[in-house]
């Protein structure tokens, strides 16, 4: 008996009551993510959830719920957010026209702040106390969860087991993680390394690491070709051009039109919203499906560059987005007959801003959705029609229309101007006021030479 009444007993049991931790890890079902559920729960003592969020990465969620739970988790979540994903991160993301560094179309980088929400959902489901992650600590991928998870549930703990010692010193290399594999019972297939890494999403997939750490390797050789998974290279493409046009309202693709959309959304499943003038409507994950194939068919979307990492280092990726690029090339092309000149001056000028922001993990921040109002009020009259042509790697633009345009072909043509709303004598005095700080300057330094 204690002082205070309570037997011993009573507080044995009291800490036998006390439910076991949980942790929701973000799990991808491969070597890393493996390890780290098994670890997890041997350091921990703890319950460990798994979580996959489904954002399009096709055939590589197969056997997933099977494998998790062989590998000790009590559950395993896989979060369908495939419509989430294109309706409330790509789309409001290619209505900004946001790429990073002049080429990256950020697929990796939007998808983070997508899965880490679903993560905090089945914390907050689950009554679980931590997430986890196995985003190494040299990347940005750690930023980009933990970032997510300060600005939707500050409350809760996050466990980077590449940030610690200990597994560290546990798994200096690969080589450990497959003998710990092979001791647990495991279930992965990790004997025979790809020389790279690779993250598929509905948005493109990347490849990093391995041969590509060289900058000058050429990802494009003919030997390489079997890496790639979304696109044919160009020069094995058609020869011949394929027509796609598509549907805007207020800068969101809504509908396509081209020989082919039957018989491909057909293949995919995809359920047709319903017809417009000529088009057949679709979600914006549907959008983003066929695009994907249509672009993919014709090499288009490949990007090799070296980046900028938020964490301070350079780092070479290869990326594959077709639809992605198709959709950018073609909502650009609509603005450049609908938007405002000075509108689209200013949201051009936030495009690093907008894209630094998303690549660095700061999807949630208030300073992005700041950006968002502005670009969601830029797209108000972004609305029409466009026709490209996808040829070899290229996104050839060749028509647009829209009820919304700026464009007037009385004022612009060269011919005589029937409804003389522009005057071209009125040119010499515009120039005369726009030339005189020039004239003022050159007069200044004549003086004084």
């Amino acid at each position: 008996m204690q002082a205070n009444g309570t037997s011993r007993l009573q507080v044995t049991d009291a800490i036998l009551s006390v439910p076991p931790m949980k942790i929701v890890l973000a799990y991808s079902g491969g070597l890393d993510t493996s390890v780290l559920l098994k670890w997890l729960g041997q350091v921990y003592d703890a319950e460990i959830i798994a979580y996959c969020s489904d954002v399009g990465q096709e055939e590589e969620l197969d056997g997933l719920e099977a494998k998790a739970l062989a590998t000790g988790a009590s559950k395993c979540i896989i979060g369908d957010q495939r419509e989430e994903f294109a309706r409330d991160f790509i789309f409001p993301m290619l209505q900004a026209n946001a790429i990073y560094e002049g080429q990256y179309l950020l697929g990796t980088s939007i998808a983070r702040p997508c899965i880490a929400k679903g993560m905090l959902d089945v914390v907050k489901q689950e009554g679980a106390h931590a997430i986890a992650h196995g985003a190494t600590g040299k990347g940005n991928d750690q930023v980009r969860f933990e970032l997510t998870a300060a600005a939707l549930a500050p409350e809760i703990d996050v466990i980077a087991p590449w940030r610690d010692a200990r597994f560290r010193a546990q798994f200096p290399g690969r080589s450990e993680m497959i003998a710990y594999a092979a001791e647990n019972q495991i279930p992965v297939q990790a004997s025979a390394k790809k020389p790279y890494s690779m993250d598929r999403n509905l948005l493109h997939i990347s490849f990093e690491s391995g041969m590509l750490e060289d900058p000058w390797f050429d990802s494009s050789q003919a030997s390489n070709r079997e890496m790639f998974v979304l696109s044919v290279s160009p020069e094995e493409a058609p020869d011949q051009a394929e027509i796609v046009e598509l549907l805007f309202q207020k800068g969101d693709c809504i509908g396509l039109r081209c020989d082919r959309l039957g018989d491909l959304s057909a293949s995919m499943k995809l359920t047709s919203l319903g017809e417009k003038d000529g088009y057949t409507l679709f979600s914006p994950y549907g959008i983003m499906k066929i695009l994907n194939r249509l672009g993919g068919d014709h090499g288009v979307g490949r990007v090799d560059m070296v980046e900028n990492r938020f964490v301070g280092m350079k780092s070479r990726g290869v990326y594959e987005t077709p639809g992605g690029a198709i959709l950018l090339a073609a909502h650009r092309d609509l603005e450049s007959l609908t938007m405002d000149r000075e509108v689209m001056l200013l949201r051009d000028s936030l495009i690093p801003k907008y894209a630094q922001l998303v690549y660095n993990g700061f999807w949630f921040a208030p300073e992005r959705h700041a950006l968002q109002a502005l670009v969601t009020e830029s797209q108000q009259n972004v609305t029409g029609e466009v026709r490209v042509k996808l040829y070899k790697g290229n996104v050839i633009r060749s028509g647009r229309k829209s009820p919304r345009s700026l464009y007037r072909e009385a004022v612009a043509t060269m011919e005589a101007d029937p409804t003389q709303a522009y005057n071209q004598d009125d040119a010499t005095g515009f120039i005369r006021l726009n030339g005189l700080r020039l004239k003022n300057e050159a007069l200044r330094d004549q003086r004084s030479s």
